[in-house]
């Protein structure tokens, strides 16, 4: 009967190419608008109104005066930008990512961190900032997002061998549950190494709490690829993470190689999810939220799931950035508090009306 729903689901109407070609657009709309509101607000820099002309302006075949200087444009181009296009990254790499994981381990209520990409990217930032940065400061790039990324890669792959150990690749059940104990001992870990260095714990805390500030185009260019080879894998997967919906078994029958192909998924979700991580620090509820409102709007397909999850995110995460930079200047308020008092009201509104995972 599940197969049969999901068929039938998958050839109805409301599901063709056209239908689909509006909800992409639109998305791509929304997300253009976003990025557009995202690089015209800033504690400096010109009048709001005149970076939307600037930006048509920059178009070719297009020549007016919308009344920015060069400095300014510098501003907006060097300072501003980068950061949206990163912000965009990072929301549309964690929206996909948990959508996967949601989709193959058959639970709503997991999120891109579910087998420890956060608590090793969290273990691997505070030892960069403890003691990476005295021993490396000639280094021509930042040991933090390095360190950050290799232990967040890492985790996951001890989490996934102890689970699949354990038969964890068969039923994804094993593998939560090995999740849950690494991370338990990964946090531990980091607990230990700041119980020793106190000098560090601000620092930390401020980066566990995530930020864009920093922001530049070579943080652009270092994740760039890594979000575009694991979105290509997860969209090529979509199929198969519908198959997954009516359980392993079904799956298997239905000719799915249900290990080897959970281990794609999980591999290509945590590569992006450790990179974007690695440079922004951790963010909640992105991947979590997203993806439950493209379900309640969109459906559960994944044809169409994964897609408007990235764009939605991508744009979610940029208009979260906004209140951070202009709340508490000169200072900025963390992005992950921006996301959290925003993603945890409505997911437990999703709750209480008892349709998340529909």
């Amino acid at each position: 009967m599940s197969s049969l729903a999901t068929g039938s689901e998958q050839a109805s109407p409301a599901r063709g190419p056209l239908r689909d070609g509006v909800w992409f657009t639109g998305a791509a709309a929304v997300l253009l608008a976003a990025i557009v509101f995202g690089s015209s607000i800033g504690p400096a820099g010109p009048d709001w109104w005149r970076v939307p002309l600037e930006l048509l302006n920059r178009l070719p075949l297009i020549d007016f005066d919308s009344g920015v200087t060069d400095g300014e444009w510098a501003i907006v181009w060097k300072i501003r930008m980068p950061r949206v296009i990163l912000g965009g990254l990072v929301g549309g790499m964690l929206s996909i990512a948990g959508a996967a994981y949601q989709g193959v381990f058959r639970n709503p209520l997991v999120d891109p961190y579910l087998l420890g990409a956060a608590a090793g990217a969290g273990l691997g930032a505070t030892i960069g900032l403890t003691f990476g940065r005295s021993a490396t400061s000639g280094w021509p790039i930042d040991p933090v997002p390095a360190v950050a990324f290799v232990f967040a890669v890492a985790t996951v792959m001890v989490t996934y061998t102890v689970g699949a150990a354990f038969g964890g690749s068969r039923t994804g059940v094993t593998l939560v549950l090995a999740g849950v104990a690494v991370v338990s001992f990964t946090s531990a870990l980091q607990a230990f190494i700041l119980q020793r260095n106190l000098d560090v714990i601000r620092e930390v805390t401020r980066w566990l709490l995530g930020s864009l500030t920093r922001s530049s185009w070579a943080d652009v260019r270092l994740v760039l690829p890594y979000v575009a080879v694991s979105s290509l894998v997860l969209i090529v997967h979509r199929r198969h993470l519908d198959v997954f919906r009516v359980g392993d078994e079904e799956a298997a029958t239905l000719g799915v190689s249900v290990p080897r192909t959970r281990l794609v998924i999980v591999i290509a979700a945590t590569l992006g999810t450790a990179a974007v991580v690695s440079v922004s620090g951790l963010i909640g509820f992105v991947g979590l939220v997203v993806p439950h409102v493209v379900r309640l709007i969109a459906g559960a397909g994944h044809r169409r799931l994964l897609p408007l999850s990235m764009m939605g995110g991508a744009a979610f995460m940029i208009l979260a950035d906004v209140p951070g930079r202009m709340l508490t200047r000169p200072a900025e308020t963390p992005i992950g508090i921006v996301t959290a008092f925003v993603g945890a009201p409505f997911f437990l509104y999703l709750l209480r009306t008892r349709r998340v995972g529909a």
